[in-house]
């Protein structure tokens, strides 16, 4: 029997059955609380002006999700950009495994300023409340200042480090992510005639904008594994301040000059090389079958017979936007392995005859006005992590547009615990 005519099968055994413990279920605070594994992917902000965070790799099960056809190899993600506090994930060898390696510090903070003020030579604003490190410290060089062009002040910062250029990283920091996730303003790769890409991102610092606060970033990646990356405010601070100005003060053309500038080269230069990363699946022994999230999560909707107006995800997350006319509604899943098994213990936690644990939790959205969530979280004997969440809007940062998720709980959980999602190959 076709895989859907099982999960349609499943379905309706598992409505025929399924009644839930409303008094199980977490209160709202602990669901606000939780976080689930891929949100990870799925902001777009700045780090530490002096630690910002260019990638942290993700060892994401993302290669296959279901048993089944096609049978392929399970890959690495890396996630997109996330905020670090210093010394964080932007060192110039994470991602290797061996741990941040040092320059030898011939570009010290000092010369880092200096670099920073030639870079902007050409423009009319002036730098004050400059911080720096240099080459030897462990999370790479990088400099950071005020920029004042009199139009408003404004936080900028140049973060500098080594990557290997064929690795997973280096395409992920200069690939446009989802803007149904991220919701950016705009985002554009550019690949320079020397080989090197270059990534443009106008976004904001918080993705769900309860500030107006805008982060404008560039990044270059080069053959020889050079990262250079900008960031810009239209605030004096990242965080924490008012807004100053309508925009950042560089536009797409100067924040592309300023980090192709070969003022870093030195810089650059005197970092060690990074590791190369490991080819796809060999950080592990363990790879999952079949296809990615996103397929996997359109094929498990299928049944449930509601139109799917758009999907998409990144690896092992999957989500699809549903529109049934009364309201679009947001479908999301992740599936995780190795970790953090936190939460399926105590009330609101059953089992399955297989030893699947389920924890059913339903209750207000961490984001967006009057938004829902509705989450069957399922936990296999073999570590594997399966999460599907439902809400009452197509994006988690807006607002509600309708009562409750189109999907019921019910569904959310025959999807979970779908006949097939699963087992490591052997």
């Amino acid at each position: 029997m076709p895989f859907e005519d099982d999960l349609g099968a499943a379905l309706r055994r598992t409505g025929d059955g399924f009644t839930t413990d409303r008094d199980a279920l977490v209160d709202a605070g602990e669901a606000r609380g939780r976080r689930l594994v891929a949100r990870r992917r799925a902001a777009v902000v700045g780090g530490s002006v002096l630690a910002l965070a260019l990638v942290g790799t993700a060892g994401a099960y993302a290669g296959g999700l279901l048993d089944g056809g096609g049978g392929a190899e399970a890959v690495h993600v890396a996630s997109p950009p996330t905020p670090s506090g210093p010394g964080g994930t932007g060192g110039p060898d994470s991602g290797s495994g061996k741990g941040p390696r040092t320059g030898s510090g011939a570009v010290g903070a000092e010369r880092m300023m200096v670099d920073l003020e030639k870079a902007l030579a050409g423009e009319k604003g002036k730098l004050t409340a400059m911080e720096a490190r240099g080459t030897e410290s462990e999370g790479g060089a990088a400099v950071s200042g005020v920029y004042d062009d009199g139009k408003g002040k404004a936080a900028l910062s140049v973060a500098l480090s080594r990557v290997d250029p064929k690795g997973s990283r280096a395409g992920q920091v200069t690939q446009c992510g989802d803007k149904n996730l991220q919701g950016y303003d705009d985002c554009r790769t550019e690949r320079l005639p020397d080989g090197s890409k270059l990534l443009i991102f106008k976004g904001y610092e918080y993705p769900d904008r309860r500030v107006d606060t805008k982060c404008w970033r560039a990044v270059l990646v080069t053959p020889a594994g050079f990262m250079v990356e900008a960031s810009e405010w239209n605030a004096p601070a990242e965080k924490d301040a008012p807004v100053s100005r309508p925009n950042p003060p560089l536009d797409s053309a100067q924040l592309k000059t300023l980090v192709t500038s070969p003022v870093w080269h030195p810089a650059l230069n005197d970092m060690p090389a990074a590791e190369p990363e490991q080819a796809p699946g060999s950080a592990s022994g363990t790879v999952l079958k079949d296809r990615s999230a996103a397929d996997a999560l359109e094929s498990l909707l299928t049944p449930v017979g509601i139109p799917i107006a758009s999907r998409g995800g990144e690896g092992s997350y999957g989500y699809a936007v549903l529109d049934d006319g009364k309201g679009t509604s947001l479908v999301q899943l992740n599936v995780s392995k190795g970790e953090s098994t936190s939460g399926f213990t105590g009330a609101g936690v059953t089992t399955e005859s297989d030893g699947t644990k389920v924890r059913i939790t339903q209750g207000p959205a961490e984001k967006g006005r009057g938004v829902v969530q509705w989450t069957v979280d399922t936990l296999r004997g073999n570590g594997l992590r399966v999460t599907v969440s439902g809400f009452n809007t197509a994006n988690q940062s807006g607002t509600a547009t309708r009562p409750a998720p189109a999907v019921t709980l019910e569904q959310l959980k025959a999807i979970a615990l779908a006949p097939g999602w699963n087992r490591d190959r052997n």
